[in-house]
């Protein structure tokens, strides 16, 4: 398969095995359900009445007092109590295994491409920080400052020439995960880092 630069004429030639897969709509959900479960913190936690300090002594004798028998003040059903089911930290990550995962974003890139949303273009070439510099550069090659801009390893200055521009991502190939793919209006993808994402994806 050849793609074409987004300027110039050039075309790249990619492997058909990486960008010419069929859409799996269950895989893709899964992947990107398993990824968002993934960054959940789960650190959610309360006391129950065990954790609670205090209360290791009897408040008062079992019998005689005309009370209700208690045994501590740190039961739940006291002010100041434990809490009767408490929430505990919880690992919401799903197993999915390197073989489904990069099926998955085989079938994300090979989508993407389908729809012309993927597209070819060479790397910013930047001497400073400048976000006037990075859209010029963009715009030199027929592209817009918006959607997701992939490259091979994000420098100092391209980082930071990319801070002040809304709907305008900059990420590495090793940062790329599905729901940024998913989620992107249009990607654009240097050359190179097209390489490394491909020999990823074998």
């Amino acid at each position: 398969m050849e793609l074409n630069l987004a300027t110039g004429g050039k075309s790249v030639s990619v492997s058909d095995e990486i960008f010419a897969r069929p859409f799996n709509k269950d895989l893709v959900h899964q992947i990107v359900t398993a990824y968002l479960a993934g960054s959940r913190a789960g650190t959610k936690a309360q006391k129950n009445r065990a954790a609670v300090r205090g209360g290791g002594k009897k408040p008062w004798r079992q019998k005689g007092t005309g009370r209700a028998r208690a045994g501590t003040i740190r039961s739940p059903i006291w002010a100041g109590g434990g809490v009767t089911f408490a929430a505990v930290p919880r690992d919401y990550s799903q197993k999915v295994n390197r073989k489904m995962y990069r099926a998955g974003m085989r079938a994300i890139v090979s989508e993407l491409l389908r729809q012309d949303r993927l597209v070819v273009i060479e790397a910013p070439a930047l001497e400073t920080r400048s976000t006037k510099g990075l859209i010029k550069a963009l715009a030199d090659q027929d592209c817009e400052a918006r959607g997701l801009v992939i490259v091979n390893e994000v420098d100092d200055k391209l980082g930071y020439s990319a801070n002040n521009i809304i709907g305008l991502d900059v990420v590495g190939v090793s940062a790329i995960d599905p729901v940024v793919l998913v989620g992107a209006e249009k990607v654009l993808i240097t050359e190179e880092a097209l390489r490394a994402l491909e020999g990823w994806l074998q």
